[in-house]
Protein backbone atom coordinates (compact mmCIF):
# COMPACT_ATOMS: atom_id res chain seq x y z
CA UNK A 1 0.00 0.00 0.00
CA UNK A 2 1.49 3.32 -1.01
CA UNK A 3 0.56 6.58 0.53
CA UNK A 4 0.74 9.69 -1.57
CA UNK A 5 1.91 12.81 0.12
CA UNK A 6 0.33 16.08 -0.77
CA UNK A 7 3.10 18.57 -1.49
CA UNK A 8 2.05 22.06 -0.66
CA UNK A 9 4.62 24.77 -0.81
CA UNK A 10 4.93 26.49 2.52
CA UNK A 11 5.09 30.26 2.38
CA UNK A 12 8.60 31.66 2.64
CA UNK A 13 8.81 33.42 6.05
CA UNK A 14 11.56 35.70 4.69
CA UNK A 15 9.45 36.89 1.72
CA UNK A 16 7.99 40.39 1.82
CA UNK A 17 4.34 40.74 2.76
CA UNK A 18 4.38 44.55 2.91
CA UNK A 19 6.75 47.00 1.23
CA UNK A 20 7.36 50.62 2.28
CA UNK A 21 8.88 52.76 -0.47
CA UNK A 22 9.60 56.39 -1.35
CA UNK A 23 7.13 57.25 -4.10
CA UNK A 24 8.69 60.72 -4.43
CA UNK A 25 11.91 59.17 -5.75
CA UNK A 26 11.59 58.57 -9.53
CA UNK A 27 14.16 55.74 -9.51
CA UNK A 28 12.45 54.05 -6.54
CA UNK A 29 9.00 54.48 -8.10
CA UNK A 30 10.09 52.88 -11.39
CA UNK A 31 11.75 49.96 -9.65
CA UNK A 32 8.73 49.35 -7.40
CA UNK A 33 6.48 49.44 -10.46
CA UNK A 34 8.48 46.58 -11.96
CA UNK A 35 8.31 44.58 -8.72
CA UNK A 36 4.56 45.17 -8.44
CA UNK A 37 3.98 43.52 -11.82
CA UNK A 38 6.16 40.53 -10.91
CA UNK A 39 5.54 39.92 -7.19
CA UNK A 40 2.96 37.69 -5.63
CA UNK A 41 -0.50 39.11 -4.99
CA UNK A 42 0.04 38.69 -1.26
CA UNK A 43 2.43 41.68 -1.14
CA UNK A 44 1.00 45.10 -0.24
CA UNK A 45 2.78 48.25 -1.36
CA UNK A 46 2.83 51.45 0.72
CA UNK A 47 4.16 54.75 -0.55
CA UNK A 48 5.47 56.49 2.58
CA UNK A 49 6.32 59.80 0.91
CA UNK A 50 2.90 61.45 1.27
CA UNK A 51 1.63 63.66 4.07
CA UNK A 52 -0.73 60.91 5.27
CA UNK A 53 2.05 58.34 5.82
CA UNK A 54 1.97 56.81 9.29
CA UNK A 55 4.70 55.43 11.50
CA UNK A 56 5.35 51.72 11.08
CA UNK A 57 6.33 49.76 14.17
CA UNK A 58 7.88 52.84 15.77
CA UNK A 59 9.66 53.96 12.60
CA UNK A 60 8.89 57.55 11.65
CA UNK A 61 8.17 58.69 8.13
CA UNK A 62 11.68 60.19 7.99
CA UNK A 63 13.21 56.83 8.94
CA UNK A 64 11.08 55.02 6.36
CA UNK A 65 12.12 57.50 3.67
CA UNK A 66 15.80 57.24 4.57
CA UNK A 67 16.00 53.52 3.66
CA UNK A 68 13.93 50.95 1.79
CA UNK A 69 11.86 48.82 4.24
CA UNK A 70 9.79 45.66 4.01
CA UNK A 71 7.81 43.57 6.47
CA UNK A 72 8.53 39.91 5.94
CA UNK A 73 5.91 37.18 6.20
CA UNK A 74 7.34 36.27 9.62
CA UNK A 75 6.54 39.83 10.81
CA UNK A 76 10.13 41.11 10.94
CA UNK A 77 10.82 44.53 9.45
CA UNK A 78 14.00 44.64 7.39
CA UNK A 79 15.65 47.52 5.56
CA UNK A 80 18.27 48.16 2.94
CA UNK A 81 19.59 45.20 0.98
CA UNK A 82 17.68 42.75 3.20
CA UNK A 83 14.44 44.48 2.18
CA UNK A 84 15.31 43.90 -1.48
CA UNK A 85 15.98 40.24 -0.70
CA UNK A 86 12.53 40.01 0.92
CA UNK A 87 10.90 41.54 -2.17
CA UNK A 88 12.82 39.22 -4.47
CA UNK A 89 11.77 36.21 -2.36
CA UNK A 90 8.13 37.28 -2.82
CA UNK A 91 8.65 37.48 -6.58
CA UNK A 92 8.37 34.07 -8.27
CA UNK A 93 10.92 34.84 -10.99
CA UNK A 94 13.44 36.28 -8.50
CA UNK A 95 12.85 34.07 -5.44
CA UNK A 96 15.88 31.90 -6.24
CA UNK A 97 18.10 34.99 -6.34
CA UNK A 98 16.74 36.25 -3.02
CA UNK A 99 17.48 32.89 -1.39
CA UNK A 100 20.93 32.63 -2.98
CA UNK A 101 22.10 36.10 -1.92
CA UNK A 102 20.68 35.91 1.62
CA UNK A 103 24.06 34.92 3.14
CA UNK A 104 27.55 36.26 3.52
CA UNK A 105 29.47 37.65 1.71
CA UNK A 106 26.53 38.77 -0.44
CA UNK A 107 24.78 40.52 2.48
CA UNK A 108 27.88 42.60 3.16
CA UNK A 109 28.46 43.50 -0.50
CA UNK A 110 24.77 44.15 -1.20
CA UNK A 111 24.36 46.41 1.82
CA UNK A 112 27.53 48.29 0.84
CA UNK A 113 26.21 48.85 -2.68
CA UNK A 114 22.85 49.99 -1.28
CA UNK A 115 24.54 52.48 1.04
CA UNK A 116 26.52 53.86 -1.90
CA UNK A 117 23.25 54.31 -3.82
CA UNK A 118 21.77 56.18 -0.82
CA UNK A 119 24.50 58.83 -1.18
CA UNK A 120 23.36 59.73 -4.72
CA UNK A 121 19.62 59.08 -4.34
CA UNK A 122 18.86 62.60 -3.03
CA UNK A 123 19.96 63.98 -6.42
CA UNK A 124 17.15 62.03 -8.14
CA UNK A 125 14.62 62.78 -5.43
CA UNK A 126 15.18 66.54 -5.74
CA UNK A 127 14.75 66.38 -9.51
CA UNK A 128 11.13 65.29 -9.06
Amino acid sequence: MTMSKSRTALPDPAAASEVFYDGACPVCRREISVYQTMASDSVSWRDVSGPDAVDVDGRSQAALLARFHARRADGAIVSGFKAFLAVWRATPRLAWLGRLLDRQPFLFVGEGAYRAFLKVRPLWRRAN
